[in-house]
């Protein structure tokens, strides 16, 4: 009796050390300390968008300009609760028992998850449509749960299964049937340094759109991940399904870097590098259906100006979008210290341009330009050169900010402001935490790490 005791609690020890750390071959719903999944950037060579006519600073200006259309869409959406779907980065998501891999839009302004499903007509690229009838673990959700019901837009079929129909600002729509399914998540190396395998992560029974057609921009992808902060989003059900809570970050490499990004889940999530800064999100009730910070004031070198404004955290628009009379500002100020010779931006896009070629030249510009700290409360948020400015034809840098308009009447920071910070998102603390990085090596350095262990 006393071995079978002594083996009973060897195993109970191994059982809570595999727990313990997210090293065994699939996790479960504890999944230790989290995982991380590759954020690929939609003009990534591993993006099937990737357009290899464009040039680099071609690239920066398109995503410049998908800023105007995303930025009207979550202004309107504030009211609407919904938006258009110009977006910057993607994610893999295993679906379904076999998986079945699908490459999906990543978007923090909205939060349904759906994917096409059959008899869903297959587009190019990526073209990749979801089987529901070869898995195992699929199900379809009655019209009469609760689930159905918190729908925007939901009704019964014949056989009382819960039928959705989602549009949005673009025209875009997608309908299909609610439906539960196994998500299987390639983690990429992380928070756990001792474990000799990386592995996937498996999470059952995730709400999702089985879209039946979809139209309008939404063609392009073969679904969208909302990491929005309302119940639907991927980060709230991996909160309710798992013991990861509802966090999530990323880090965002430069627009020039060829390296992926890392988007983090549970305790990987946590921004513990040196200088973070906490700020507090406007509680939902605000209602605001996206992540809003109150900012406050901004210190140009050593001026500080009053200032109070909603500013919604959004790594899908490239540039920050601010009040006029605080740009303006901004403009003076910065161009003041500069003390350079300014050049008209290509296609009148920004407001303040240099032509910056030559090392001598170069250098001389970058170390004249003024830090510019955003204080969120007490949170005061740093942006260096490589966050005010952009390159965006080769011996041109303009600043990456705009005023608000009547077409885009909400603030905005956005993801040239956001690079090189790994930024944290806590929906049960109601927190987005920021802190400087240097994510490109960040995410090379744990690559090195898997293969070298």
């Amino acid at each position: 009796m006393a071995t079978i005791y002594r083996a009973l609690l060897l195993l109970v020890g191994i059982v809570l050390t595999a727990r313990l750390c997210a090293c065994k071959a699939h996790g479960g719903v504890g999944v230790g300390d989290g995982f991380s999944v590759e954020l690929i950037h939609r003009d990534s060579v591993k993006s099937p968008y990737h357009d290899p006519a464009l040039s680099a600073h071609d690239r920066v200006l398109a995503a410049i300009r998908r800023s105007t259309a995303r930025a009207e869409a979550l202004a309107h959406g504030i009211v609407s609760q919904v938006v258009s779907k110009p977006f910057e980065s993607l994610m893999v998501v295993n679906v379904g028992t076999p998986p079945t891999r699908m490459l999906a839009i990543v978007d923090t302004g909205s939060d349904l998850v759906w994917f096409k499903c059959k008899p869903h007509a297959a587009t190019a690229p990526p073209g990749v449509v979801f089987d529901p009838f070869s898995s195992s673990t699929f199900e379809r959700v009655p019209c009469y749960y609760d689930a159905c019901h918190a729908l925007t837009v939901s009704q019964c079929d014949g056989s009382y299964n819960c039928y959705y129909d989602q549009s949005y600002l673009d025209g875009s729509n997608t309908n299909g049937f609610l439906s539960t399914e196994t998500f299987t998540f390639d983690s990429i190396p992380g928070g756990c340094a001792r474990c000799r395998d990386y592995p996937e992560v498996r999470v059952p029974k995730i709400h999702f759109g089985c879209s039946a057609s979809s139209n309008g921009t939404l063609i392009l992808a073969d679904g969208i991940v909302g990491l929005g902060p309302q119940n639907y989003s991927l980060v709230s059900q991996l909160g309710t399904r798992t013991t990861l809570g509802r966090r999530f970050s990323y880090c965002t490499v430069p627009f020039y870097s060829n390296v992926s990004s890392a988007l983090n889940f549970g305790a990987r999530a946590a921004v513990t590098e040196p200088g973070a800064v906490t700020a507090v999100m406007l509680p939902a009730s605000s209602g605001s259906p996206y992540y809003t910070l109150v900012l406050q004031s901004v210190k140009i070198g050593g001026s500080t100006f009053q200032h109070s404004s909603n500013v919604l955290i959004d790594s899908g628009t490239a540039l920050t979008i601010l009040d006029k009379g605080l740009i303006d500002q901004m403009v003076k100020d910065i161009s003041w210290q500069i003390s350079l010779p300014t050049v008209q931006s290509p296609d009148k896009l920004m407001q303040l341009c240099y032509a910056v070629s030559g090392s001598l030249r170069t250098y001389i510009f970058r170390n004249r330009v003024p830090d510019v700290t955003m204080y969120f409360g007490e949170a005061a948020v740093t942006l260096k050169v490589d966050n005010l400015f952009v390159e965006v034809q080769k011996g041109f840098t303009c600043l990456a900010m705009t005023p608000v308009t009547e077409q885009m009447p909400y603030s905005i920071l956005g993801s040239i402001a956001q690079q090189n910070m790994h930024v944290g998102y806590d929906l049960d603390k109601r927190t987005i935490t920021f802190a400087p990085a240097d994510c490109a090596s960040s995410y090379t350095r744990t690559l090195s790490e898997a293969h070298d262990i």
